[in-house]
């Protein structure tokens, strides 16, 4: 009897199954989607209701072929593609090539890899989602329609390479990070004093301990010295005392993106360094499927967890919630991203321990009880002012779900002046207090930070932009492009002000801190400041964040059947296709220029803008006389901030450093960055030599290992033709300008010894027959 053959999208979900149904079915992988939309005329039949027109890549030909042959010979056809609508859409490409009926072939969904999960999802098989597929369909023709279509309006209006590009939900994306950049350019940061004291009072065993209290901030420091000079002879006392009960409640089990953001936090993880290791936890069975946005979890996951709280803490830490969505559209999947099996603390998969311990901690916290604390509030009193200190101190009376876990927080989220409430000693109404020392230190308002990759998810999700399974690409792709870069910055450092009241004395002294520094955030380059500046112009709805979230949530009635998916294009389509053409027909060339000024020795107009290879500084205008002067941007500059200073020592290059071997050496940068040119030949510098600082005495000892690591690559030269060959990594090439040509094998070892005709013919013979992968995939299905 042949076997049923069940198709899954990995080969690592294939495996973990096919232990478990055993020799009744035969589990392979389509990897990923097998069909994409056709490259000519955007893939899309616009006047036939928007009719996709699919093709499957070559690169996945021969998984397609393979299959084929696996259904034909196999009993049965079962579909087992993920839960959300890129797995029903595979499903359904799936169904579409192999010759299925979509309305007959069975197709199951669970949401984690498990005996009884799949066993039961076997048992309870299903047809293709329609709606789904249409609800992906959809958004894909949509973003392709968005991509095609502005794509070549930014080729045509900037003077860049043509490797710009635009998406619906990318371009907000860049626009978030633009818009947060400006605040905190433009940002003025205002000082006030913070008031501390300094006490001392005895312990529970009359122990002398310090404790702190606060007062009212101070507008300026004439403020802060008049209030301190008001305390010199007071004397301090307890006014009143206040105890309060407080309680912490656990967080909800981890959706997408709430686990993006606590792996950021706790881990340090990128979002698809995540979402990377969050799979492979999945397709091993461990935890259940990670693309969601549910906090629900099922019952027999919430007694298994109640059974692991019970058997590890004890009954007094245990408290069931039900947690219910605040987005009543979550369709991705019915669960949270929890454990398979809550008994299972460690996995055997390379780098996902420390995943799977936060996924572990944050579902088993979820139904744990509450943490109990008390807080004390002490009023104290100034004999000299009417105006009190308030101490403040917070003890825990019962761990509950802390003894496990506690949510992390993001920069903005967290108080300005974060302080860390400790115990206070046992004080008493009408207690002298005696006084340590009494502070008032400057401090400074803040700017919101930058975004993290995960804060911007957070952000994106509170927009209502994008759904689970968007949120990692849409990342990848703003990076990818040159929109955003990810980077650490240095911070400055800033003078502040410190008054102390110390033994009936007042000092005053100067320090300093080290304020703005930054590590792994997204900062927006010029280009993606200049790209979402001519797209907010012209194209107001599609750069909309509420018109963005309409959107999705029209995706969503697709998925519920509550719309049809080409009507919803179509009323997308014509007013965004008339704004593609005035824009096309109207809109002038962008370049982002900002004018700077003059230059004070030739009165030059100076002005910052976007050139063909980036970010620029300029120094006169085009005339039949003479040529304006260029140059690059440092990569710790903008077009929005730089200054006129800044930019006039950026044009001091080329700059001569000195004489060697009788030949000038000479820095600049060029197009591929800085580089030393001496005798005919140019050298590149790496990030760690600055091309303004650069001495002769560095420069040379470059120079010298860098030729003799060429002389060592150096093969054969043809003087006369310009070409040469070359040691690579995998054997001898030719290199001619700057294109790179292969040596067939059979000839490398008599490289050496080849002529300049037999060279020639090889460079004929490659560009003739260039690689297959190269190739345009024709074979339609």
């Amino acid at each position: 009897m042949a076997k049923n053959l069940l198709i899954v999208e990995s080969p690592a979900k294939a495996k973990t199954i096919e232990k478990i149904l055993g020799s009744d079915f035969e589990v392979k992988s389509c990897y990923g989607h097998i069909r994409d939309l056709e490259k000519v005329e955007m893939g899309i039949d616009i006047k036939k209701g928007f009719k996709p027109s699919y093709i499957v890549p070559e690169a996945k030909e021969k998984v397609v072929k393979e299959l084929k042959q696996l259904a034909k010979k196999s009993g049965e056809v079962w579909l087992a593609t993920d839960e959300d609508r890129e797995g029903e859409a595979i499903s359904w490409h799936l169904c579409e090539v192999l010759g299925l009926d979509p309305a007959t072939t069975k197709r199951i969904v669970f949401h984690e890899i498990t005996k009884p999960a799949i066993k039961s999802a076997v048992e309870k098989p299903r047809t293709v989602n329609m709606n789904l597929v249409n609800a992906q369909q959809a958004r894909r023709i949509l973003d392709r329609i968005v991509g095609f279509e502005l794509s070549p309006i930014l080729w045509r209006k900037m003077s860049m390479k043509n490797n710009l590009s635009a998406g619906r939900v990318q371009s907000v994306a860049v626009r978030i990070l633009v818009e947060r950049e400006r605040a905190i350019n433009s940002f003025q940061a205002l000082s006030s004093f913070k008031i501390d004291a300094d006490f001392k009072a005895k312990d529970i065993n009359g122990k002398p301990v310090t404790f702190k209290a606060e007062g009212s901030r101070k507008n300026d420091e004439q403020d802060a010295q008049k209030f301190l000079e008001g305390c010199v002879k007071a004397t301090f006392k307890v006014d009143d005392i206040q105890k309060k009960p407080a309680k912490k409640s656990p967080a909800a089990p981890f959706t997408t993106s709430t686990m993006q953001q606590e792996a950021s936090r706790k881990l340090g993880y990128g979002v698809s360094k995540t979402m990377l290791l969050a799979q492979k936890l999945y397709e091993a069975g461990h935890i259940t499927y990670m693309r969601t946005d549910s906090v629900s979890l099922s019952e027999t996951a919430m007694q298994d967890i109640s059974n692991q709280i019970t058997t590890s803490y004890g009954k007094e830490f245990l408290q069931t919630r039900k947690f219910k969505n605040k987005n009543e559209s979550a369709q991705e999947a019915h669960e949270a991203i929890r454990p398979t099996y809550m008994d299972k603390t460690s996995v055997d998969i390379a780098d996902g321990q420390r995943l799977y311990d936060l996924i572990w901690k944050r579902t088993m916290a979820s139904q744990m009880a509450d943490a109990e604390l008390e807080k004390t509030i002490a009023d104290i009193s100034i004999s000299t002012q009417k105006e009190k200190l308030k101490a403040e101190g917070e003890v825990m009376k019962f761990e509950g779900f802390l003894k496990v876990y506690n949510e992390s927080k993001d920069e903005e989220d967290e108080n300005d002046e974060n302080v860390n409430e400790g115990m206070l000693p046992l004080l008493e109404v009408g207690q002298s207090l005696d006084l340590q020392s009494l502070t008032a230190t400057e401090r400074f308002t803040r700017p919101q930070p930058r975004y993290t990759e995960a804060s911007l998810v957070k952000k994106l999700e509170e927009l209502g932009i994008g759904r689970p399974s968007t949120y990692a690409p849409t990342i990848s792709t703003i990076l990818k492009r040159g929109y955003v870069e990810k980077r650490d910055k240095e911070g400055v450092k800033r003078d502040y002000r410190i008054l102390t009241l110390q033994n009936g004395k007042i000092d005053k002294k100067v320090d300093q801190e080290n304020t703005g520094a930054e590590k792994g955030k997204l900062f927006p380059t010029d280009l993606g400041s200049v790209v979402t500046d001519f797209l907010i112009q012209y194209f107001t709805h599609v750069m909309d964040y509420g018109f963005t979230a309409k959107i999705e949530n029209e995706f969503d009635e697709i998925a519920e059947g509550d719309q049809d998916w080409s009507k919803m294009l179509k009323e997308f389509y014509s007013p965004f296709k008339k704004d593609v053409d005035h824009t096309m027909e109207k809109a002038e060339r962008i370049s982002g220029e900002r004018e700077l000024g003059n230059d004070p020795v030739s009165g030059k107009r100076v002005i910052a803008r976007m050139g063909r290879y980036g970010p620029m500084v300029q120094m006169g205008e085009s005339t039949e006389e003479e040529k304006p002067k260029y140059a690059k941007l440092r990569t710790d500059q903008s077009i929005e901030t730089i200054q006129l200073n800044d930019a006039l020592e950026l044009f001091k290059l080329p700059r001569i450093l000195g004489e060697f071997e009788n030949n000038e050496v000479q820095v600049n940068i060029g197009r591929f960055g800085p580089y030393i040119a001496h005798d005919k030949k140019f050298y590149s510098l790496s990030k760690e030599f600055d091309p303004y600082d650069i001495s002769l005495e560095t420069a040379i000892p470059i120079i010298i290992e860098k030729r003799k690591a060429k002389d060592e690559r150096t093969v054969k030269v043809f003087e006369k033709e310009k070409i040469q060959l070359l040691r690579g990594p995998y054997g001898i090439y030719i290199k001619k300008g700057l294109r790179n040509f292969p040596i067939p094998k059979e000839k490398q070892d008599e490289a050496k010894d080849l002529s300049i005709e037999d060279v020639q013919v090889m460079i004929e013979h490659a560009i003739a027959n260039p690689s297959r992968g190269k190739r345009k995939a024709k074979k339609k299905s």
